[in-house]
């Protein structure tokens, strides 16, 4: 084994995700308290004595107790590097959560005990399962009344078709919530209480037949949580690793994020029993961790993580090779060698200069105007990568500068959160003069283009909601040289992305149905690259 997959095999790279509210940024902040990374923790709805959470970093986000953009965290813990990325829970941000997600090796999923498998969760869940990644899952909130445990098991594998191996099982729940069993060690590890849950949770690890457990537990709750042990033990899933790598099995723990309660146990399983980077397909072949060219490709860029600085971060995902700050690579968008000397390790918005990482690492690259999401960075110029997706926009607006004395600002601060692809842009013909057209997944994100406008730039905006609801790129065709030569009804209009791709926008699904009947020549295609559209290029 080389230096390279020595160091890699290191790394564990994972997202966590979840339903908003689920406690997924608690958790976050745990691993990192368990991981030494935080002495203490803050909560996301923090009272003005305590700490805010460290991986929600930006104001919009400590204000509205949610995760609006993607965070990276990296530290040391029990011999492992890790690279932990935190993404948004709201639906009107999975684009971001999306692309974060094709730049991990494993994922937490985090479930509300309380109401077990919520939409969202749904959503990003199929996302993880087509990539074949590891999940792992955290049944969170056990100190407030839950549903059934085995009834929580069933629905993972009924609605999620995911078959389950219940690795932590709670010990009672809601106030009655003591602790958890470990059932590969076949301990009980109980729990006591700290103020706020800053701390470690102080624990006793104890036999499940020792008098300390039924003195803890009321006898109903001693005699039903060794009635259910026993039912997971005749007919629950035997944990098996490989399908766990294979991401046909999901290891499940019981816990409460907020009050510590088997966060350590979680972290220490997972980081155990998941997987190191994997290699990467460069077309129909795999391009090994180990290979000695690096690699590794943008999916996030940042601007204005740290306030005094007017700053611009790309996430790299390092993929094969080693990095050393210094080094020339190949940047695939423009063909040009880069020197990639301004590198850093993250933890949130702080960071320190990075001389070297290693696959799985992620790295934030400064000041690179040039580059976009998606782009691959390579010592050999044949590497590139094809992970990033795109996701057709469903809301759409115009943005407007209030303040012609504010022009240049308001104009860079536009044009930089573009190239973060917060939302997306397109030119459409007939906008109205001075207007710039936004289109996003939610109508959220239009919210946080304004608030960062405000809050970086101190650049006024105003926002008006565009009269479309559907967009769909056009296949290529001889007839869009004339457009004026189409059938359409009133109000549809023609665009053209970034990429100067032909789109049509429709104000409801009547105009769309009508432009499909009389110009059956075209098609209609959700995505730019969709396979027909390649076909007809």
């Amino acid at each position: 084994m080389n230096d390279i997959a020595r160091e890699a095999a290191r790394r564990r790279t994972f997202a966590i995700i979840s339903h908003p509210d689920a406690g997924k940024t608690t958790l976050t902040e745990k691993f990192l308290l368990y991981g030494g990374a935080l002495h203490l923790a803050g909560s996301v709805s923090a009272r003005k004595n305590q700490r805010a959470v460290t991986s929600d970093w930006m104001e919009l986000e400590r204000k509205r107790g949610i995760s609006v953009t993607s965070t990276v965290l990296q530290f040391e813990y029990a011999g492992c590097a890790v690279n932990l990325l935190d993404t948004p829970g709201h639906k009107d941000f999975s684009e971001d959560t999306y692309r974060v997600l094709t730049a991990v090796d494993a994922v937490v999923m985090v479930i509300d005990a309380a109401k077990g498998i919520e939409s969202q969760t749904r959503k990003l869940f199929e996302i993880c399962r087509r990539r074949g990644v590891p999940i792992f899952t955290f049944m969170n909130k056990c100190d407030r009344p839950t549903l059934n445990p085995l009834a929580l098991m069933d629905e993972l594998e009924n609605v999620l078709g995911i078959g389950a191996c219940a690795m932590a099982w709670p010990l009672g729940n809601g106030p009655a919530f003591k602790g958890v069993f470990d059932r590969q060690g076949r301990h009980v590890h109980l729990f006591e209480r700290v103020p706020g849950g800053a701390y470690r949770a102080p624990e006793q690890v104890s036999g499940l037949d020792d008098a300390i457990v039924a003195e803890k537990l009321d006898p109903h709750t001693y005699s039903e949580v060794r009635e259910q042990l026993e039912v997971l033990d005749v007919a629950g899933h035997p944990f098996d690793l490989a399908a766990v790598h294979a991401g046909k099995l999901t290891p499940v723990f019981f816990g409460s994020a907020v009050n510590n309660f088997g966060v350590q146990l979680m972290l220490d399983s997972f980081l155990k029993y998941s997987v190191g980077p994997a290699p990467r397909y460069l077309g129909d072949e795999l391009l090994p961790i180990d290979d000695a060219r690096f690699s590794g490709f943008v999916f996030k860029i940042q601007a204005n993580m740290d306030p005094k600085h007017r700053d611009r971060i790309a996430f790299i995902r390092v993929c094969s090779g080693k990095f050393e700050r210094d080094m020339l690579a190949r940047h695939s968008r423009t063909g040009k060698m880069i020197r990639l000397s301004n590198s850093s390790k993250l933890f949130a918005q702080d960071r320190e200069t990075v001389d070297v990482a290693y696959p799985g690492d992620v790295l934030g690259l400064v000041g690179h105007n040039e580059f976009g999401i998606g782009d691959t960075l390579a010592s050999d110029g044949s590497i590139v990568f094809n992970e990033i997706p795109r996701f057709p926009p469903e809301c759409f607006a115009y943005i407007f500068n209030p303040s012609p004395a504010d022009s240049k600002k308001y104009r860079s601060g536009v044009e930089q959160l573009l190239q973060e692809g917060v939302v997306q842009t397109f030119n459409v013909r007939n906008a109205p003069t001075g207007a710039t057209f936004l289109a996003a997944v939610g109508p959220l994100q239009f919210e946080v283009v304004q608030y960062r406008l405000q809050s970086e730039y101190n650049a006024e905006s105003k926002l008006e909601a565009a009269p479309f609801a559907f967009l769909k790129w056009l296949a290529p065709h001889p007839s869009l040289a004339d457009l004026h030569s189409l059938i359409v009804a009133s109000g549809v209009s023609f665009a053209t992305d970034k990429n100067g791709d032909p789109c049509v926008l429709f104000p409801n699904e009547w105009t769309m149905n009508y432009f499909k009947e009389k110009n059956p020549e075209l098609v209609l295609l959700d995505l730019p690259d969709d396979a027909a559209f390649h076909a007809k290029k």
